[in-house]
């Protein structure tokens, strides 16, 4: 079986800008007991083929998958087995991260016997209740197909089912097929017909003329509308006919984490990040907004300032593949590929233009916002800021490096200020914003895109979490640079914690119980990881390091130290985090009751 399922995978192909490749690139396996004997077996012979590649943690190898299908739009994948127990749980987290973020992965996770002779079997997980639950059970809520192998011929069915929900573009998410340990040692007389050749197509579904006609007479009225791009404009491949369609329109859009560097931030139409971590421009322009289209995007509480930046008097419009996320706060909903509905949008519009004075009014914010940007990013003889160790890296960076973060106080550093200079030059993950993913997603993004320059901007505190996929960068002779940004704990929740009354506590490393303070020598574990690595004393010397890390190549680690108290105060919106509403903190009954203020200011605004 296992044999068969590695062939099988081996014969899927996709059509992409007219050409057939293999939709799988390969698979990640960390091989144990439950997977090496079937698995690893079927995958050696097959490796010219389908390449395996060995990681140095689950969750890692998998975000690693999740990364290279994301920086291709979802328009390849790879795969991922293990062992059971831990081997399998460990992926459970990254499963979770592909789902939120609506990204392709085939996981293999070995299971336990099907024909329960050995039972309970090493790691097995035993529930007295049920006989039929494993660990892998635990993928259920995170995967958006599951299914349990506990016959051989079952791939015959599971495996198809599998590829349509990886390329379906409303359902597209983790796949999970536990695959029993003696099953995948089971012998089966499979067709032939079930190894031939078979060519996939990105689909792209069409509108409702319907609802493109109730989406085009409410935008007709507008007076200052509004685009959102999510990451839907980059899995449909829509990025020139957003660029058309807000041209020929005249209207001004900004982005989501997941949408942002789909057009680079020079085109004149585009304000930046929206949102908590957004900047002025697209802020100001999202406020003033009467009528907000949404693109691709989920409308989380980042993006919507906890559902409350918008104008209440606002029209939402919708466009969405998935009709969940189309249906969100009573929109409009154009269930609908994205670029083939703002293809039908722009159609159905003819010569109609937003008023001039909207794009002026927001162009106007985003130059201010450019000079705020310089400012913040400019070198100082203090401590660096996480905005001035981005400027310095705008300024010795190829402007084609996709830059890669995942969690923290970075992203929202990133989303306001890091100026997308090409197009696919920005890989973020906040979808989960999973600490760990940082690292790992730069051997996916590399893998993707080889030819391309990639830098992942990591703090101490994810780097601490998950750093050993330096070595598997090393091993695959991958050129990454790696930022180490070492404010000496978790400073993004250190400061959202003293912002809503706390005091610092269990997040900086000197606020937790310790001992002896640690002093990490980031560099020297670095090094030792195989990595060419060294610390920046300051902002000059970090520039230095970068330049010659491009020239150099291989894998390059530099830590400098940062200001763990400081954040880009300008730009930005309200985050909805509940405060107690008791306390013996005084700072924490002020932050309360200006936390129920801001709740009755939303209440009291009148609604659409």
């Amino acid at each position: 079986m296992a044999q068969a399922l590695v062939r099988y995978l081996s014969q899927q192909f996709i059509v992409i800008d007219g050409e057939e490749v293999p939709y799988f690139a390969g698979v990640w396996a960390i091989f144990g007991h439950g997977n090496v004997a079937g698995m690893g077996e079927a995958l050696q012979p097959m490796a010219d083929v389908l390449p395996t590649y060995r990681a140095h943690n689950e969750q890692a190898m998998a975000h690693a998958a999740i990364a290279f299908s994301k920086q291709t739009a979802r328009r390849r994948a790879m795969a991922c087995t293990t062992s059971i127990g831990p081997g399998a749980t460990n992926m459970v987290t990254a499963a979770a991260l592909a789902h939120v973020n609506r990204l392709p992965v085939l996981f293999l996770p070995g299971d336990v016997y099907a024909n329960r002779r050995p039972d309970p079997v090493l790691q097995q997980i035993e529930a007295f209740d049920d006989a039929t639950v494993s660990a892998n059970d635990c993928f259920r809520p995170v995967s958006r197909y599951f299914d349990r192998i506990t016959r051989p011929e079952q791939i015959l069915k599971a495996l198809p089912a599998a590829m349509n929900v990886l390329l379906d573009p409303a359902q597209c998410g983790p796949v999970t097929l536990a695959l029993c340990q003696d099953i995948q040692a089971e012998s089966f007389d499979y067709p032939e017909a079930f190894f031939a050749r078979k060519v996939w197509r990105v689909r792209a579904p069409q509108p409702d003329p319907r609802d493109v006609a109730d989406a085009v007479s409410v935008l007709k009225t507008a007076k200052s509308p509004m685009l959102i791009a999510g990451g839907g404009v980059k899995y449909s491949g829509a990025e020139a006919v957003l660029a058309d369609f807000v041209t020929r329109h005249g209207l001004v859009f900004g982005e989501t984490q997941a949408g942002k560097g789909a057009i680079p931030w020079h085109f004149s139409h585009n304000m930046g990040g929206v949102g908590v971590t957004g900047t002025e421009a697209a802020n100001q322009a999202v406020r003033r907004a009467d009528v907000v289209i949404g693109v691709g995007t989920r409308l989380q509480d980042f993006t919507t300032g906890s559902a409350a930046l918008f104008n209440p008097q606002a029209r939402l419009i919708q466009i969405n593949a998935n009709l969940c996320d189309a249906a969100k706060f009573d929109a409009i909903s154009v269930q609908a590929d994205a670029g083939a509905a703002l293809t039908a949008l722009s159609a159905a519009l003819g010569d109609w233009t937003a008023p001039a004075d909207s794009l002026q009014t927001a162009q106007a914010y985003k130059t201010q916002w450019n000079d705020t940007t310089d400012r913040l990013f400019a070198a100082s003889d203090a401590l660096p800021t996480d905005a001035q160790v981005l400027g310095a890296l705008e300024r010795a960076l190829d402007p084609d490096t996709v830059m890669v973060c995942a969690a923290g106080g970075l992203p929202g550093e990133l989303h306001k200020l890091w100026r997308v200079r090409e197009a696919g030059a920005y890989h973020l993950e906040y979808g989960f914003s999973c600490m760990g993913y940082e690292i790992a997603g730069s051997v996916g993004v590399k893998l993707a895109e080889p030819q391309r320059p990639v830098c992942v901007v990591v703090g101490d505190g994810s780097y601490l979490m998950m750093n050993s996929e330096i070595a598997t960068a090393v091993m695959l002779g991958l050129d990454l640079i790696i930022v180490v940004v070492d404010n000496r704990g978790f400073g993004c929740i250190d400061r959202l914690q003293r912002a809503t009354g706390g005091v610092g506590f269990n997040n900086l490393l000197k606020d937790a119980r310790h001992h002896i303070l640690p002093a990490i020598d980031f560099s020297g574990h670095a090094r030792a990881l195989g990595a060419k690595a060294g610390k920046a004393g300051d902002l000059a010397e970090l520039e230095a390091a970068v330049r010659r890390a491009q020239v150099e190549g291989g894998v390059q680690v530099v830590v400098i130290d940062t200001d763990p108290a400081t954040s880009t105060a300008e730009g930005g919106a309200w985050w909805d985090v509940a405060v107690p509403q008791t306390s013996d903190r005084t700072e924490v009954r002020n932050a309360r009751a200006a936390y129920d203020d801001k709740l009755n200011e939303i209440k009291r605004k009148p609604q659409a």
